[in-house]
């Protein structure tokens, strides 16, 4: 089943749109639906979509965040720091759960990258999280400083040509040079996916759809995965941790950003579980995907 569900943006004169998909039967006898909330921001859910192996047994609402797949694009925003807030995900997904008859029933959420910025923010707010069930947290750094140290940790293991073009680039604040975007790739190939034939299909979804919604991506994150520039340079969810109180699955691949990143995820939270799959980097999913799906299976039916 797929829909668009009204979502009004405050500030935004025009009607604002969320694109959603639901894979299963939401209304199963005994079943929680699993709510997936996608990275980027600016992507779409499509490189989320082996996530799917999990179906029929969990019903799966994949939906794209505004500004990103297939819901309503707002490029007049560029740059607008105040307006794309995570307050503004967190608000779309209340929404999304009003619309679906989802907020007076038990509900399981995953956020992957991005996503789980949302996702513990919305966990950690008690007055919007009461029906939560179980919390998936997937390749995400606690917060940004902890993801600047981690990507240098990284970084210091590229190619020396290719950390040079790296430095260069951003000395320079030339983001789209060959140069640079061939180490950009160095990097990807080591720590964003280490599945073959490159790249994959997920990473190339993953790319093609954050291209369109890059308005958001750069406005938040900044020109790439390295460089956390935008309204996001300070971001931390250290401080909210201990408020979630639900289990957690903490869940990551040895290659991506180092273990410190996430270590407050499984110190802060009372009830956290975390698994790091070997041979797995950023997109774990997809790197280890039968391993990845039954840890999830597992959480999410224990």
């Amino acid at each position: 089943m797929e829909g668009k569900v009204e979502f009004h943006v405050p500030g935004v004169s025009a009607s604002c749109q969320t694109w959603y998909k639901v894979v299963g039967d939401l209304n199963s006898p005994g079943s929680t639906p699993l709510i997936i909330l996608h990275g980027g921001p600016g992507a779409s859910h499509d490189y989320l979509l082996p996530l799917t192996d999990l179906a029929p047994d969990i019903p799966l609402v994949f939906y794209d965040q505004i500004g990103g797949g297939r819901s309503t694009h707002l490029p007049d925003r560029a740059g607008d720091e105040a307006f794309w807030t995570a307050d503004l995900f967190v608000r779309e997904l209340d929404n999304l759960l009003a619309h679906l008859n989802l907020r007076d029933r038990p509900v399981d959420l995953y956020g992957h990258s991005w996503g789980g910025v949302v996702v513990t923010a919305w966990a950690s707010t008690p007055s919007s999280s009461t029906n939560l069930r179980r919390l998936v947290i997937s390749n995400i750094s606690a917060s940004m400083d902890l993801h600047r140290a981690g990507i240098a940790t990284l970084r210091k293991r590229l190619p020396e040509d290719a950390q040079a073009a790296l430095d260069r680039g951003e000395a320079e604040n030339d983001f789209t040079s060959p140069e640079y975007q061939a180490a950009l790739e160095v990097f990807s190939k080591r720590h964003l996916s280490l599945a073959r034939p490159w790249p994959p299909k997920e990473v190339q979804d993953l790319l093609q759809w954050a291209a369109e919604g890059w308005y958001v991506y750069t406005t938040v994150f900044g020109p790439n995965s390295l460089l956390p520039i935008g309204s996001i340079r300070n971001w931390t969810a250290i401080p909210s941790l201990p408020k979630i109180k639900v289990p957690t699955l903490v869940i990551d691949g040895a290659e991506d950003t180092p273990s410190e990143a996430m270590q407050p995820f499984f110190d802060l939270i009372e009830k956290a579980k975390w698994i790091t799959l070997d041979n797995a980097a950023h997109m774990s999913h997809v790197d280890q995907r039968e391993k990845y799906m039954k840890q999830l299976q597992r959480f999410l039916a224990a």
